[in-house]
């Protein structure tokens, strides 16, 4: 009978041993009441007396659900997110919550329809970080005295409505047909700008208008054209280029 005993006993102790991982806290109770928190390693729990719960530190990534939301400016959208949270207090999240990952499920899909709500659709698409920063601390509030903190929200996809899409392609469409003019109309300016600059030097050197004329020529000649067109003022401008060089030979 000693044998015996002392064998129930060996096997009892060995059923006792738990060994906890380096993420992991072990939340002990003794005879119903909590009694303390197990850091990692090896450790003995003696059942029935006591008891432990294994609470896992590690970051946990959820999966917010698409969420129907309607826009401050009437627009219909489907919102997807996701959630980062990890436990910062191992008593908390086994006491005073029955399931972390329940609860924080779906106080997150509530404050994303709320928070979202309150914006028009230019804001949601432009201001999305700002957004996700508003989600992430009202979330925080509400998970602090369970023992976990909300890290980052992120959201991950915006569904328009067909009509919608349609909508913002034509505004983009005329977005960039407007830059385009503008541009074209920016170059012109610039254009006219130097014509009037030459222009100006052509009017005070009247040859190189002539001298132009030439070269103008030349460039046609170099296609091969069969048929050079000269204009109607071009021999008296010649004859008249010739006597301004002849005067100015006669001068030196």
């Amino acid at each position: 009978m000693g044998w015996i005993f002392v064998i129930i006993i060996v096997l009892y102790l060995l059923a006792s041993l738990r060994v906890l991982k380096q993420y992991e806290r072990g939340v002990v109770f003794l005879l119903g009441r909590f009694a303390e928190v197990r850091k990692p390693g090896l450790m003995m729990i003696f059942v029935p007396i006591q008891q432990m719960v294994r609470v896992s530190l590690r970051i946990v990534t959820m999966q917010i659900p698409s969420q129907k939301i309607i826009t401050r400016d009437n627009v219909s959208i489907d919102i997807a997110a996701v959630a980062y949270y990890h436990v910062t207090d191992p008593e908390k999240s086994v006491i005073a919550i029955e399931n972390v990952y329940n609860a924080i499920n779906q106080i997150s899909q509530t404050t994303v329809r709320n928070v979202v709500g309150r914006f028009s659709l230019d804001q949601l698409l432009s201001d999305t970080a700002g957004i996700n920063e508003q989600i992430k601390n009202v979330i925080d509030q509400h998970t602090e005295p369970w023992g976990a903190q909300v890290t980052a929200v992120e959201i991950k996809d915006i569904m328009l409505p067909d009509n919608m899409q349609r909508a913002m392609a034509r505004e983009a469409e005329a977005e960039r047909e407007r830059r385009a003019k503008i541009v074209a109309a920016e170059g012109e300016y610039q254009a006219a700008v130097k014509l009037g600059e030459a222009a100006d030097i052509i009017a005070q050197h009247p040859v190189a208008l002539q001298l132009r004329t030439l070269q103008t020529m030349a460039e046609i000649s170099v296609e091969k054209n069969s048929t050079i067109i000269f204009p109607a003022q071009f021999v008296s401008t010649v004859q008249e280029a010739v006597a301004q060089l002849t005067k100015d030979s006669a001068v030196r």
